[in-house]
């Protein structure tokens, strides 16, 4: 695939869309940043960011009519990339209000316990549990940088691919087909924060060469 991929950021007032876009600027991609469910239609991938409540964020997807289609984009195999709470807000529900979120995976978000300093806010470290095209090239002793009161707890442990301590091991990044997400932020995360972005980017090409059909 030669042409740019066509990366869809979603605005839902709930992200921290700027330094999203920027990282992906650093890598040669200018993504589309929207709140218009139909844009999703022709996108070849999307990134989910997001900082702050979440309910609050399910409020606004579900008033921006954004709700069903980030699920059928996520059952699409179109790449589908989560962020911090664009991770959290995969599960059914987050212990933060009590409240439903797009259950696209099955599990819970959970807040941190008791005793420790929350946010948890700097920088951690991965481990890395199973290879994915979105860390190619990315050391396994990689700090990345974390700002979070809750954490993913989802159901299937064959998807988390990152775990990281803090007080107890927590998924910091899930993987499993077209779906990857992380609790960090590589926006945040100097250059190697951006090779995942980088990376992607070569996701996406390889996904839509292929599901482009074969001509000639």
């Amino acid at each position: 695939m030669s042409h740019t991929p066509n990366i869809v950021v979603i605005d839902y007032q709930s992200g921290n869309l700027r330094s999203v876009a920027k990282a992906l600027e650093s890598v040669g991609v200018t993504p589309l940043v929207t709140g218009d469910p139909k844009r999703l239609d022709s996108a070849d991938s999307l990134i989910l960011p997001g900082v702050g409540s979440g309910p609050a964020a399910m409020a606004a997807l579900r008033e921006r009519g954004l709700v069903e289609p980030l699920r059928q984009f996520a059952a699409s195999g179109r790449p589908f990339l989560g962020v911090c709470l664009g991770l959290q807000l995969l599960l059914e529900r987050t212990e933060e209000g009590d409240a439903p979120c797009l259950g696209i995976l099955r599990g819970q978000v959970r807040r941190l316990p008791s005793g420790l300093k929350v946010p948890h806010m700097g920088w951690n470290g991965v481990q890395f549990r199973q290879p994915h095209p979105l860390f190619r090239g990315i050391p396994k002793d990689t700090h990345f940088y974390f700002v979070h009161s809750y954490y993913a707890d989802p159901e299937d442990r064959e998807g988390v691919a990152g775990v990281t301590d803090y007080g107890i091991p927590f998924c910091s990044v899930y993987a499993r087909d077209n779906l990857v997400a992380t609790q960090f932020h590589p926006e945040k995360s100097g250059i190697l924060g951006l090779r995942i972005y980088e990376n992607f980017v070569a996701f996406t090409q390889d996904h839509a060469v292929l599901r482009t059909p074969a001509t000639g």
